[in-house]
Order: C-alpha cells, then sequence, then structure tokens
C-alpha cells in the first residue's frame, strides 16, 4: 500500500561491504535531505569473499570522487582484466571471460561470424587473439588505454581485485565525514507498526532504539529484516545451481600478480584465485550432496599457490532470490536479497546495482506501491539474467569425471538460457536484452570457450573474400599483439599507486 510519511530517516542494518556501500552512495547524493545511520556490530563477522569485481565497478567509485589510485594503495587491490576458466570444458582445457572488446565491430554483425567463418576455413586463428585486454592479462601488463592509437578501435576495459574488509573500512572512512551516524551494537528486537507491518525501529541489546522511516537490510545471509521480520519468502534455484557451501582461506602472495581471477574447476567443484597486493583470496565451491567438507578442504589446500595464511572458514548458501527485493518498508541490499555463486564476480556488483536503483526509486513524500513493484520487477530481471549466465557454465561442461558434472550435464535448465543456446548454436547470434550486465562479447565467450561451435555465421561475412578475411583477421591479430606488448607492467602500475598501504 501507499504511505504518505515523507522519507526522512533512513537505517541502514548492517556494515561490511553492503552497508558501506550503500550509506557511501545515499550519503554522497542524498545527505543533504535524509538522516542515515548505519547500525553493526564488532561482533558480527562478515562474509567477506568478495574481492573481485567486474568493470561497472569504476562507475560506482566515479560516483562517489573516489581517487582510483589512493582506493587501490587503501584496499591493497590489483587490476583485474577478466576471468580465467580452467578445467569448465574437459580438464586441461582454459579460456578467459575478457573484459572490453574483441576484434571489430560491424553493423548488424558481430566480428566473432569473421572468425567462425575463418575456422571453417581452416585459419588457425584463436578467438582471443582478437582480445586485446586477454593479450595485455596473459603477459601481466596493464596501462590506462581507452583508444588504440592510430585505429578505430577500443582499449583495455578493466576492474578490480581488493580486500573486501579494507573497502568496507575505506567507505567508513569517507562516509562519517559526510554525516552517516554509526552506532555500535548487535540487534535484540524488530519493532513493527501494528496496522501497515511496516518496521518501525530496531532496538538494541543496550537498550538503544533506533527509529526509521527506511530502512536498509544490509545484514548478509541473517536477512534479518526482509526475511525473519517479515517473512518475504524465497525462490530457491538450487536445482539449477546446487553448490550450498564454500571455504575461504587466504595464503601468501607469488609473483608476478597476475592481473585477472581465476576459477578452476575440480571433480567436485570449483576453485576461486583472487591476487591482492599482500596476499592470494581462495576458495572453492561445492554441493554437500555430492563432496564432504574434509573433502573440499583437502582439494583447496594441495592447490595453493603460497602457504595457507588461516584456516579455512566454512559458508553455508542457498541460491536464489528474495521473493521481493523491496518489501513494505524494507528494502534488502546485497547477501539480504538473494544468493549466486562467486563464479562471474557479480556479488558487489548486485550490491552497487541495488543502491543505484534505490537512489533512482527512493521515496520523498512516502513509499508509492508502483515505485516499489517497478524496483522488485527491475531486481528480479537483472537476478534471473546473472543466473542464466551462471548456469551457462556448468551446463556447457564436459567433464565425465565425477557425478557432479554429469548431473550439470543433463540437468533441466531456464527456458530463458535455453533459447539463447539454442540460437547460438544454429546461427551464432546472441542478442543482450535490455540493460542485461552480460555483453553479447561475454556471452560469445562462454560459449565458444566451452565448446559451443555455431554451425553457421551471418551471410554478411561473405562480402569479404578469403583472402580480405585472412588479411582481416591477421591484422587484428597483429594490432593486439604489438599494443599489449608497449603496455607497462601491471606491477609498475601498481608501483605507481604509491604501493601497500601501511
Amino acid at each position: 500500500m501507499n504511505t504518505t510519511e515523507a522519507i526522512k530517516n533512513v537505517v541502514v542494518v548492517g556494515g561490511g561491504t553492503a552497508g558501506w556501500i550503500t550509506a557511501a552512495l545515499l550519503v554522497k547524493m542524498l545527505g543533504k535531505v535524509i538522516n542515515i545511520t548505519l547500525v553493526e556490530s564488532d561482533d558480527i563477522g562478515i562474509v567477506g569473499v568478495g574481492e573481485a569485481t567486474i568493470p561497472p565497478m569504476i562507475n560506482f567509485n566515479a560516483a562517489l570522487g573516489i581517487d582510483e589510485k589512493a582506493f587501490l594503495r587503501e584496499t591493497k587491490g590489483t587490476i583485474k582484466l577478466g576471468i580465467e576458466f580452467e578445467n569448465w570444458g574437459t580438464p586441461g582445457e582454459r579460456y578467459m571471460h575478457a573484459f572490453g572488446a574483441i576484434g571489430k565491430e560491424f553493423p548488424f554483425c558481430n566480428f566473432h561470424h569473421f572468425w567462425l567463418k575463418s575456422q571453417q576455413q581452416g585459419m588457425g586463428f584463436d578467438f582471443w587473439d582478437f582480445s586485446l585486454t586477454y593479450q595485455a592479462a596473459k603477459q601481466h601488463k596493464f596501462g590506462r588505454l581507452d583508444r588504440i592509437e592510430g585505429v578505430n578501435l577500443p582499449g583495455l576495459a578493466y576492474a578490480y581485485h581488493f580486500d573486501a574488509g579494507l573497502y568496507a573500512q575505506y567507505l567508513r572512512r569517507f562516509a562519517e565525514p559526510l554525516g552517516v551516524k554509526r552506532q555500535e551494537g548487535t540487534i535484540a528486537q524488530v519493532k513493527q507498526c501494528p496496522q501497515s507491518g511496516d518496521v518501525t525501529s530496531v532496538v538494541l541489546k543496550s537498550g538503544v532504539e533506533i527509529s526509521g522511516d527506511l530502512f536498509i537490510d544490509c545484514s548478509g545471509l541473517h536477512s534479518l529484516l526482509i526475511e525473519k521480520t517479515l517473512n518475504t519468502g524465497f525462490e530457491d534455484w538450487s536445482h539449477w545451481l546446487p553448490a550450498d557451501s564454500a571455504l575461504a582461506v587466504p595464503c601468501e602472495s607469488v609473483t608476478p600478480i597476475t592481473p585477472y581471477t581465476k576459477s578452476i574447476a575440480h571433480p567436485n567443484g570449483w576453485q576461486w584465485r583472487i591476487p591482492l597486493q599482500h596476499r592470494i583470496g581462495n576458495g572453492i565451491v561445492y554441493s554437500s550432496k555430492y563432496c564432504s567438507d574434509e573433502e573440499a578442504k583437502a582439494t583447496l589446500l594441495a592447490n595453493l599457490d603460497g602457504k595457507p595464511l588461516a584456516e579455512p572458514r566454512k559458508i553455508s548458501f542457498r541460491t536464489g532470490r528474495r521473493l521481493k527485493q523491496w518489501h513494505r518498508n524494507v528494502v534488502s541490499i546485497g547477501l539480504s536479497s538473494g544468493f549466486l555463486e562467486p563464479l562471474e564476480s557479480t556479488s558487489i556488483h548486485l550490491i552497487q546495482s541495488g543502491v543505484f536503483r534505490l537512489l533512482k526509486f527512493f521515496p520523498h513524500q512516502g513509499i508509492a506501491d508502483s515505485d516499489r513493484d517497478e524496483f522488485n520487477r527491475q531486481s528480479k530481471i537483472e537476478f534471473e539474467q546473472i543466473r542464466d549466465f551462471i548456469i551457462l557454465h556448468y551446463k556447457l561442461n564436459q567433464r565425465s569425471d565425477s557425478q557432479y558434472w554429469r548431473d550439470c550435464q543433463a540437468m533441466d535448465i531456464p527456458e530463458t538460457l535455453a533459447r539463447k543456446m539454442e540460437i547460438f548454436a544454429a546461427t551464432g547470434r546472441v542478442f543482450r536484452e535490455q540493460d542485461e550486465l552480460f555483453s553479447e562479447v561475454a556471452w560469445q565467450q562462454v560459449l565458444i570457450g566451452q565448446g559451443l561451435i555455431p554451425k553457421d555465421y551471418h551471410p554478411l561475412v561473405n562480402a569479404l573474400s578469403d583472402e580480405q578475411l585472412r588479411d582481416l583477421m591477421q591484422n587484428l591479430k597483429d594490432i593486439m599483439a604489438v599494443t599489449a606488448t608497449r603496455l607497462p607492467d601491471h606491477q609498475a602500475f601498481l608501483d605507481s599507486c604509491g604501493g601497500m598501504a601501511k
């Protein structure tokens, strides 16, 4: 129902990455018209495994006015040019979902159609020969490059790896001077209006009561307000994404620091590797139905690049989304709104896109049902589109060494994903729908990287003779190779940021 009370006092429940991202953006944009209180307890740990991001992260930091070099220095961050997937096709195979463009765009026809014909002609080019970002990643290179000099081709696209705990602290130092009030304490009680069911206040164990007009649930997997209080409901996707457990452990750093994430498939799950300046973040994602905690731990510890710096920490989860991410006067941001495993580094992005969406729909003179419904519609679409992209990796695996992977190959998939795969397999076409997060190039790389090669290509390609096609491909390959070689080393770029924070 619509409410007509002006929204003046906003309470963010939970700190960590989600809470401080939310508080920082709200105070930056609306700090002169609303009051923001963030409630967090030093006694409650954060999940804190979200250390890899995707390129929209740059837009978020820019919206806050954060200096990139200071950010990398303070969070001990590194550059991320993509994610390398190892053993996802068959054991020993690898490919990369590299950020940015591949090849040269043509009207009405994506570049990969030209590559597809070159394959049919036996020209022997690798798809990633035409990705500047991939070439830079594998040579451990990075420099800011918007366009390739002398040609009308895009430069590097990138994101970051960083210490999520340090990022939360960095945002706290940013947000508090702008007016965010932090209240330390553990919530003992949530009060609701008897008539509307809206949350009216939270009461801490200390007895302090904090009232608000709008509450942002950043309590992580606890989902204190959106689920435990409002019983919003949950759509379970574990029949498509059966993993329900993760173990996380940092290890000592090794050189060179690779400017990309690794996702390494094992017989019963997959392992992430995220290089920071001071350590490497590692973890293994698996299903307790197929693999014991002890087996997962042994696999993880046997595949670290350096000495472990702690005991592996277990995280249990259920994949899916909250039926309403905005219910009554509570908006869920981060893990309280749903969980998608970190295979494509979308966790922090979903926090940021959720806060951006909230800003666009921020209620002024009360909460309108129409706004709340549209917010939820858009959130649902975003979650489902990312879900499909993650399922794609599992469905297209070609492993036969365990029941886990065989079951993933055989599973039914959402109709939206099945349609996309069918169109691509037949004609090579893939379309970005509305504001979908992942681009056509991202889909192409996973589809091709895991062995789904289309039967046909776009007829526009035939406007080039075989000789012209070969010249085009060779010239583009040479441009990418030479440009990548001329880039500075990744380590040199990190050194230019002032080294590690003390």
